[in-house]
């Protein structure tokens, strides 16, 4: 809390440290300058000064008096109680009295959210159900078509070993042809000679 130095306005919005540096005033026996609103003669401020470091610590810089209140803490929760309530002693705080209807509220609004964040819960648990079952099929598909494409690639695999065994088994067959076929030309040679013969 700062004190202006003489001649200074007093800041709006502190009218009760006014009154109550009024009443520092009027305790040292400066009533009628405070009355009459002239600056204190230097005594006087002498005597205000003392009247305030009884009250907490007074700091001077130049023409600026800085001032700090002594149970601070007290002060500002007495400034803050309401006029017809008296303020608790030792720095205790008065505690307002609890409304029922207001408890009564918050439990109805609790049991309300607990119905809710079960309701949420249950509606998670048969989400990750089903999401469960989902993963579970596409997996026994996924499992289920791997086995039968191992099934069929087996099978084709055997096929093809099959038929490379018959041609193998073709191409031995075949082997007596190109003789025949010698044969049938050395055969068709001989008719064409024999037909010149017999012209």
């Amino acid at each position: 809390m700062e004190v202006p130095g003489p001649g200074a306005e007093p800041p709006e919005g502190r009218g009760r440290d006014q009154r109550s540096l009024e009443a520092l005033i009027l305790a040292a026996g400066g009533g009628a300058a405070a009355a009459t609103g002239r600056p204190l003669p230097e005594g006087r401020r002498a005597t205000l000064a003392s009247a305030l470091e009884l009250e907490g610590t007074v700091l001077r810089e130049g023409r600026l008096t800085q001032f700090v209140a002594n149970n601070l803490e007290r002060r500002i929760r007495l400034s803050g109680a309401p006029r017809g309530e008296p303020a608790g002693g030792g720095g205790g705080s008065s505690i307002p009295a609890i409304d029922p209807g207001a408890l009564q509220d918050v439990v109805t609004l609790a049991g309300q959210v607990a119905a809710q964040v079960d309701e949420l819960l249950r509606n998670v648990h048969c989400g990750l159900q089903a999401l469960t079952a989902l993963s579970v099929g596409c997996i026994q598909t996924y499992r289920d078509g791997v086995e039968s494409l191992g099934e069929a690639a087996d099978l084709s695999i055997r096929a093809m070993y099959a038929l490379v065994a018959r041609c193998e088994e073709l191409d031995r067959a075949m082997q007596p042809v190109p003789a025949l076929a010698k044969r049938i030309r050395d055969m068709k040679g001989t008719l064409e000679r024999l037909e010149g013969l017999c012209k």
